[in-house]
């Protein structure tokens, strides 16, 4: 376990010592869209409106497939939730077991994306990522800061083309309402640096 956090921490120190620190985050809003396409390892829940019996939840088989009630078979593996959702909707109406499906899927866990929370939290290592999770969520599924957290501090790194990017995240701000609170990406890695007194 100790050897798992020195590894996870000077990952972070290599990461901090590539890319240029960005003033801020509002370089934000220009960047892509993230990725919410489904891999192996991630689970989802499926509602069919009125149809109890072929609701329920999922989990993406390491060949990217799911088995459907009454389906079969469906690829799911690089595809977003609503057009996975379209495509169980269109199964059901061509092998007509229903004649007008509604369909609506809801992603419980992105195993396949990762973020690393390292430095100074009670729980470093890798975490499950989601659509929309914040840096604080992030922090918070980490087990929280640690009394020698320098929160205003953080840094997270991100890989944008070939060269990474860091961005300074207010932490301690964004705690007490006075920042708005940073998005991740699949893949970030944010590092919580150690007050130096």
């Amino acid at each position: 376990m100790r050897s798992n956090r020195v590894v996870s921490f000077g990952l972070a120190l290599a990461l901090l010592g590539c890319g240029t620190r960005e003033r801020g985050y509002d370089v934000q809003s220009a960047l892509p869209a993230p990725d919410v396409t489904l891999g192996p390892g991630d689970t989802f829940e499926v509602t069919v409106y009125d149809e109890k019996e072929l609701s329920g939840k999922y989990q993406v088989a390491d060949d990217g497939m799911i088995n459907f009630p009454l389906v079969g078979t469906l690829k799911v593996e690089g595809k977003p939730p609503n057009v996975i959702a379209r495509d169980i909707q269109a199964a059901l109406r061509d092998k007509k077991i229903l004649r007008n499906p509604s369909v609506s899927l809801f992603v419980v866990e992105y195993a396949s994306k990762r973020v690393n929370v390292v430095g100074a939290v009670q729980k470093p290592g890798s975490i499950a990522w989601m659509s929309g999770m914040s840096v604080v969520q992030a922090i918070s599924v980490a087990g929280g800061l640690t009394p020698l957290a320098a929160a205003n501090d953080t840094i997270v790194t991100r890989q944008r083309g070939d060269q990474p990017k860091r961005y300074k995240v207010h932490v301690g701000l964004i705690a007490e309402g006075r920042e708005r609170d940073f998005t991740l990406m699949n893949g970030d890695i944010i590092f919580v640096p150690e007050r130096l007194f």
